[in-house]
């Protein structure tokens, strides 16, 4: 059996499950609470029924795994030949992830490097891509760990929303300003700043924000080689569209990504959701 470096994430990369396979990728799953049910993100819920549930204003909630699953998940992987692990999760600021994994290394049977990315989305998936390859090459868990704080640094990821409602309830963004935002009905633009998901424009119309958005990814892309992903919730011809245009538009270009986002971020999120992440090679 080969020793290796394995890498662990969460469902909220939104790696492309072929992607996760060839890399050797783990996902440790969050939960969706809809209602009375507890659904695991990526099996049990699609975002379909979540866009349906949340249209219908019905209660909707989202909670981390558990140190339990994180252990079994340790386990597994330790026997299944790894000799290290690297266990990249979304930014401690919008959930307790980090904190369950880190409880989960303390008894793990091989060394686990448990990693706040401050990120979430494909923002997360590329640094948890980084680490893998890294891995691949031979690299060590620090050398891992190295390549994906590397990849974060260089990391920008921008949002538009329909609406703060959703992100207010939720808690991820401060009551005031999305109150403010309804009061003067604007279309928010949000980028994931230190970890947490803060305002950054206010535009009046949605496709002027679009347009804007655009604008920021492509500005910040510049010439240099850039991976961009697109997300959305329930809004796949945006998503195509843009993602079209950008590809006329940055001359760096590696690959490009189109996902929907799952239902732990669409939950805060909200149907409409438009984003884009830029990673820098």
């Amino acid at each position: 059996m080969s020793r290796h470096v394995a890498i662990v994430t969460d469902s909220t990369a939104y790696l492309p499950t072929r992607t996760m396979e060839r890399h050797g990728i783990t996902t440790v799953p969050l939960t969706v609470v809809l209602g009375d049910q507890a659904l695991e993100e990526g099996t049990e819920i699609s975002t379909r029924s979540l866009a349906q549930a949340l249209q219908k204003r019905r209660s909707v909630t989202t909670s981390r795994p558990s140190p339990e699953q994180f252990a079994e998940t340790y386990r597994r992987v330790a026997e299944s030949g790894a000799d290290a692990i690297v266990s990249l999760h979304l930014s401690a600021e919008l959930s307790g992830t980090y904190d369950a994994a880190v409880a989960a290394a303390r008894e793990a049977p091989v060394p686990v490097r448990v990693v706040d990315t401050g990120m979430v989305a494909m923002a997360l998936g590329f640094c948890a891509l980084a680490a893998a390859e890294t891995a691949e090459a031979g690299g060590t868990a620090d050398e891992a760990v190295t390549a994906a704080e590397k990849r974060a640094a260089g990391t920008s990821a921008y949002f538009y929303v329909d609406t703060l409602d959703y992100l207010r309830r939720g808690g991820r963004i401060g009551a005031a300003r999305a109150l403010l935002g309804s009061a003067l009905a604007v279309k928010p633009l949000l980028q994931l700043e230190g970890g947490r998901i803060e305002p950054l424009e206010k535009v009046r119309t949605a496709s002027r924000a679009i347009a804007r958005l655009e604008e920021l990814v492509a500005d910040r892309a510049g010439s240099a080689p850039v991976d961009i992903a697109v997300h959305h919730l329930a809004a796949a011809d945006r998503a195509g569209a843009l993602a079209d245009r950008l590809r006329a538009r940055v001359p760096g270009l590696a690959d490009l990504h189109v996902s929907e986002v799952g239902a732990v971020i669409g939950a805060h999120t909200g149907p409409g959701l438009l984003g884009a992440v830029v990673s820098s090679r």
